[in-house]
């Protein structure tokens, strides 16, 4: 019986067709960093303190040290409190200034930060203080996002196809990108990150998915690793771009209008033909296989056409498939434990980029050009060592960096930022890994619904500690 392989190895497993059809998918993950990691450079740190303007309607020619040094208690190291103020009482200046005052309280008026500062997510919503935790909070409603978009475009891009699912996560990610430069809330800010969160892995399960079912088993690897380093490379774009726009709004215009950009998909990006296969479209497998073969310069012998037949009591999958047999059982449970391992790492390290003790702006460049070789080192690894000897080793890698870090002072941060960008290389290897391994392991109408689960383990694996 006539597998789909062979219509593969015929047209070329991964020949000029799949070589562009890579190309298209990965463009679109040059924008990813600015939605996961981007937040990062938003809300860096800035001196504030609490806004004390009312003691000027009794003292109108105080000058600011004057009104600081009257208005804000000083903290141990005699730099002044940055989350209290003295509480304003009914007095003369005279006698504030000759007794001064003493009771405090938490900033009624809101925040001062210095006026040069450009606008940024933490001085425009105030995100400091008891309002600090907002902002891992944000984050991880995005990672709920990525959550929703596996659950909702996992199941769908089964259902419909992986090139509806793939358009319409790249129309929502550059309209609510775009519109979240423009919210005047910062509860509006978190809704639209969450539905860039849900369209950004609509993304990332259907070039999972398009990329492995369009080449031949010994190129799966080459073409997800080949995807993921379009992700590397945006991660040093976010790095320049983000050093060079500090203005928020702007910045996040500039990592989501792009997006439109890829609108010319509609008309060049082809479904999966193997997708089309398991639901009955046999014509339609056919034209986009022959049109392929014609761009690879190959010919599909009319006797092998024939033979493409659609697959008999074909369904769509679940989760409880993953959970149904033993095998898929055991193999469901490996991963779920090694995507949350690698989450923990990987994200543990890139959303904490400003607390060790460099530029944040050369950290982050590091952190994206160290994820180039680490990508392409998995080509390699995993041609030589295999995937599970591969996996393995590189979870220990990155778990006994983490551990490291954590015995290191706070006074030695160029090895502490050395130790991390080794952390990082493994825990970018291991992840790739990862999705090599699971795109090899879960056949085609179970891949979407892993999408989802593994969506799951990033989540949970992401949230803030």
């Amino acid at each position: 019986m006539t597998e789909f392989g062979d219509f593969i190895s015929a047209l070329g497993e991964f020949g000029l067709y799949q070589k562009l059809l890579v190309l298209f998918l990965s463009l679109p993950l040059l924008l990813n960093p600015f939605q996961m990691i981007g937040q990062v450079f938003m809300v860096v740190d800035v001196p504030h303190h609490c806004d004390t303007s009312w003691i000027r309607a009794i003292g109108p020619n105080l000058t600011e040290e004057e009104q600081l040094n009257l208005t804000l208690p000083r903290d141990t190291d005699g730099a002044y409190e940055q989350c209290s103020m003295y509480s304003p009482v009914d007095r003369d200046l005279g006698s504030i200034v000759a007794y001064g005052l003493n009771s405090t309280e938490k900033c009624s008026s809101g925040w001062v930060y210095p006026s040069a500062q450009p606008p940024s997510l933490l001085t425009e919503f105030d995100l400091v203080c008891d309002r600090k935790d907002l902002n891992d909070i944000s984050q991880s409603i995005y990672m709920l996002g990525l959550l929703l978009g596996a659950m909702i475009f996992g199941p769908l891009s089964d259902r419909i196809g992986r090139r509806p699912i793939f358009l319409i996560s790249i129309l929502l990610q550059g309209l609510f990108g775009v519109g979240i430069a423009f919210v005047p809330h910062f509860y509006v800010y978190m809704a639209f990150r969450c539905v860039v969160g849900a369209s950004v892995s609509g993304i990332l399960i259907t070039t999972l998915a398009l990329a492995t079912e369009w080449v031949g088993v010994s190129s799966r690897p080459k073409a997800v690793l080949i995807s993921h380093c379009f992700v590397a490379i945006g991660q040093m774009l976010l790095a320049g771009l983000s050093y060079g726009i500090r203005n928020w709004r702007l910045l996040e215009i500039a990592g989501s209008a792009p997006m439109f950009s890829f609108f010319f998909y509609i008309w060049v990006l082809p479904e999966s033909a193997r997708w089309l296969v398991t639901k009955g479209r046999i014509e339609e497998a056919k034209k986009v296989l022959q049109k392929a073969a014609s761009i690879n310069k190959c010919t599909i012998p009319p006797g092998l056409l024939e033979q493409l037949k659609p697959e008999t009591q074909t369904k769509s999958g679940s989760t409880l498939d993953l959970f149904r047999k033993k095998h898929l059982q055991k193999v469901t449970l490996i991963m779920s434990c090694a995507w949350f391992s690698d989450s923990l790492v990987y994200y543990g390290l890139s959303l904490n980029v400003t607390s060790f003790g460099l530029d944040i702006y050369l950290t982050q460049l590091a952190f994206g050009a160290v994820e180039l070789p680490a990508r392409f080192c998995c080509i390699f690894l995993l041609q030589w060592f295999g995937r599970k000897k591969t996996q393995a080793v590189l979870l220990l890698l990155s778990g006994l960096m983490c551990l490291v870090i954590t015995g290191i002072p706070e006074d030695q941060p160029v090895a502490t930022t050395v130790l991390a960008i080794i952390g990082k290389f493994t825990a970018t290897a291991s992840f790739s890994t990862s999705y090599v391994y699971a795109a090899e392991l879960f056949p085609t109408v179970v891949r979407p619904v892993w999408g989802c689960a593994q969506c799951r383990r990033e989540w949970r694996g992401s949230w803030p500690r």
